[in-house]
């Protein structure tokens, strides 16, 4: 019972105090990012988020759980897997199998914090209710919209797109556009001035704040001066190539970039090109605002008082492997940019090498604020980390993604098959199961080494006899939850 829970929340509550040390919470997230960030070794201009992960632990293996918004936003905000929600799709909302599961901002509010949401937090589209108002102590702000409705507020006679044709629509907006406007113009633009808003309401008591910046997901329509940053001519070189002898269940047909078969558009170089440049320029839009919200929180003197999370929900193709956009259990879709900042973080600019996972979070805010956690949460606090990075609180990491990809969307209604997917420090193994049977048809080992000045991934399939092959393998079938049995969903 949801009330038992509030009461043993205000009992831990009122065991802290309503002490001066009591820290702040700023959680931000970002849409569709994969660490591109300039602090990963990454292409992108990110002078922000470069600052910041110099002031905390910056985690290089750090995972989501399924590379899909709603999936990926409910498992982390929950502590729990998306098979545990029975959520595997973007169109149920969690509490519809979930009523009365706590959140982590439900958590923190139970405990006598002040709770907001800036932007988008839980799932923005498709679900009803929107967002999750029990979480919050006030109405939330721009949580909810289509991605594609992120069209440009124009106040005064500003020149036309300066970008190329783009090869299709996204939503009501053209998939690619660069026009001189303020940052304002667009949604992020207006989540930073909210969030500063906010900051200045709240700064006299215990806060949690969260921030949801809307990109770098397309539409890729950042304002002109973020365009400007980068030369197109000078973009990293892109390999299309799949991995040798992987199944093909393991790939996806592209669709929110491409277009749905059989109208799905095959890209020209120069389209590529444009996408990959307008999605640099959309991450160094987003990095300018949290810029914005960071310099606040320093001139209202929060900083050494409040915790810094920053965070994507899950990672990005851009035609690598021959793969736009997510819905897969690849590194470039699973692994996302992860920064722990606590107050006077004891190892500040160094870097945690072992594998984390998003649901983590719950319990590790938990930890750092004093709270004690709700019980039934799946992940474990980092907290040993940001006192030591050698300190690793798991070896192993797991992401899933069933297929069809959207299958929510066919005639059937559920998945033929769901991948399951394990990353330990020197492979990833995946298994394709049959959804109704449990069994195995396909399996993948690849060797995926992540390097301080990766930009993305190496990524090649190594043999089945290998030893890591039978490490991993029973890793997955030892430590990860069976597949929920078709006659419990």
């Amino acid at each position: 019972m949801r009330w038992c829970a509030t009461w043993v929340a205000w009992w831990i509550f009122a065991s802290v105090g309503w002490s001066a040390e009591r820290l702040n919470v700023l959680m931000i997230a970002a849409d569709d990012l994969r660490c591109d960030l300039g602090c990963y070794g990454g292409p992108a201009k990110t002078p922000n988020l470069d600052r910041l992960a110099q002031r905390g632990v910056r985690f290089a293996r750090a995972y989501c759980q399924q590379a899909l918004c709603n999936p990926s936003r409910s498992s982390l905000l929950t502590g729990r897997r998306p098979d545990t929600l029975h959520l595997w799709h973007n169109g149920t909302h969690f509490r519809e199998h979930n009523p009365h599961v706590e959140t982590l901002p439900g958590w923190f509010k139970q405990a006598g914090y002040h709770t907001r949401c800036v932007g988008k937090i839980f799932h923005n589209w498709h679900t009803t209710p929107k967002g999750d108002r029990d979480s919050w102590s006030a109405e939330e702000f721009l949580h909810y919209a289509h991605h594609g409705s992120d069209l440009p507020q124009l106040t005064g006679p500003y020149p036309p797109n300066h970008a190329s044709d783009s090869p299709r629509r996204y939503g009501k907006a053209p998939l690619c556009e660069c026009r001189d406007v303020p940052d304002s113009a667009y949604f992020d633009g207006r989540i930073a001035d909210e969030a500063v808003r906010v900051l200045r309401q709240v700064k006299d008591r215990p806060f949690f704040l969260a921030v949801g910046f809307w990109k770098p997901h397309a539409p890729f329509n950042a304002p002109k001066k973020y365009w400007d940053l980068y030369d197109r001519a000078q973009l990293p070189p892109l390999d299309p190539r799949r991995p040798n002898k992987a199944p093909e269940v393991a790939f996806h047909d592209g669709r929110e970039l491409r277009g749905i078969p059989p109208q799905a558009i095959d890209f020209s170089p120069q389209q590529i090109a444009e996408i990959r440049h307008g999605y640099l320029a959309c991450i160094s839009y987003m990095d300018a605002q949290i810029g914005k919200v960071l310099a606040e929180l320093e001139a209202l003197q929060l900083t050494e008082r409040t915790i810094i999370v920053f965070f994507s929900d899950h990672g990005y193709h851009l035609g690598e492997l021959g793969l736009w956009a997510k819905t897969s259990n690849f590194e470039r879709d699973a692994r996302v940019p992860l920064l722990l900042v606590p107050p006077r973080c004891p190892q500040a600019g160094k870097v945690a090498t072992a594998p984390v996972e998003l649901l983590d979070l719950f319990p590790t805010l938990c930890d750092l604020a004093q709270l004690q956690p709700p019980s039934g949460l799946e992940g474990v606090s980092l907290k040993p980390t940001l006192h030591d990075v050698k300190q690793a609180p798991k070896s192993i990491a797991f992401t899933q993604h069933p297929r069809p990809a959207y299958f929510d969307r066919t005639p059937h209604g559920v998945p033929e098959v769901m991948g399951y997917s394990i990353r330990t420090a020197k492979v990833r193994y995946t298994e394709w199961r049959d959804w109704q049977t449990g069994k195995v048809v396909a399996r993948e080992l690849y060797l995926a080494e992540v390097t301080e000045a990766e930009s993305g991934n190496r990524i090649e399939q190594i043999d089945a006899n290998d030893p890591h092959f039978v490490e991993a393998k029973t890793a997955l079938h030892r430590q990860f939850p069976p597949q929920i049995a078709p006659a419990a969903r």
